[in-house]
C-alpha cells in the first residue's frame, strides 16, 4: 500500500482533488474533517480553553476557536497539542481498515506543521497563486481580507512545501483542468 499525503495551503483547491480522487475510486481520508469530529465535545479542549468564549449553546464553536487560536501562537500550540495526536491515532485507523487498498490518500493540510511526515510514502501538494487563495477565502469564509492574510500566514509558505512534495499540481486555472492534472499524476503514480 503506498500512502499519500494529499497537501496544500487554506484555499488551495484540495477539496476538488479530494472529490476527484474518490470519484476515481480512491479512498481518501479528510483531516480538516477528522478535525471537526474531534472538536465536537472534546473534553479536554473544553478544559484547556475553559477561560475563554469558545462555546455556542454548549459546543465548541469552531468560528470562535479559530478566532482566539490564530490571534494567539500559544493558543494555537495548545489547541494542536492536543489535536494532533488524535489526528495521527485516526490517520493510522484509517490506513489499517484500508490497508488491501494499492494507494490510499490523506488530506492533511498541516502535513508539515503537524510533523507528520513519517506516516506517508509520498506528498501530492496543490499549489495555488495567493492572490486567488486569498479572494477565494474572502468570498467562501466571509472573511475579512485582514483575516483570511493571517489564516494564510498561519501556515508554512506555499513555495517551502513544493519543496517538500514528490509532485505538485498548480491550481490556478479550471476545475476541469484540476481534474485533468489529477488524472495525469495519478497515471505517474500507477
Amino acid at each position: 500500500m503506498m500512502k499519500i499525503a494529499l497537501v496544500g495551503n487554506i484555499a488551495s483547491g484540495k477539496s476538488t482533488v479530494e472529490k476527484t480522487l474518490q470519484e476515481l475510486n480512491f479512498s481518501v481520508l479528510d483531516t480538516d474533517f477528522v478535525a471537526h469530529g474531534l472538536l465536537e465535545n472534546n473534553a479536554e479542549i473544553m478544559e484547556a480553553f475553559k477561560d475563554y468564549d469558545i462555546l455556542t449553546e454548549g459546543k465548541i464553536s469552531r468560528e470562535k476557536l479559530g478566532k482566539i487560536v490564530f490571534s494567539d501562537e500559544t493558543l494555537k500550540q495548545k489547541l494542536e497539542a492536543i489535536l494532533h495526536p488524535q489526528i495521527r491515532a485516526k490517520i493510522q485507523e484509517y490506513f489499517s481498515i484500508h490497508s488491501n487498498e494499492k494507494l490510499v490518500f490523506v488530506s492533511i493540510p498541516l502535513l508539515f506543521e503537524a510533523k507528520m511526515e513519517d506516516l506517508f510514502d509520498k506528498v501530492l501538494f496543490v499549489y495555488t497563486n495567493d492572490d486567488i487563495r486569498l479572494q477565494r477565502l474572502m468570498k467562501r469564509n466571509n472573511y475579512t481580507k485582514e483575516y483570511a492574510i493571517v489564516r494564510m500566514n498561519s501556515q508554512i509558505s506555499q513555495d517551502e512545501k513544493v519543496k517538500l512534495a514528490d509532485w505538485v499540481i498548480y491550481n490556478n486555472s479550471t476545475v476541469e483542468d484540476l481534474r485533468k492534472m489529477v488524472v495525469n499524476v495519478i497515471e505517474q503514480i500507477h
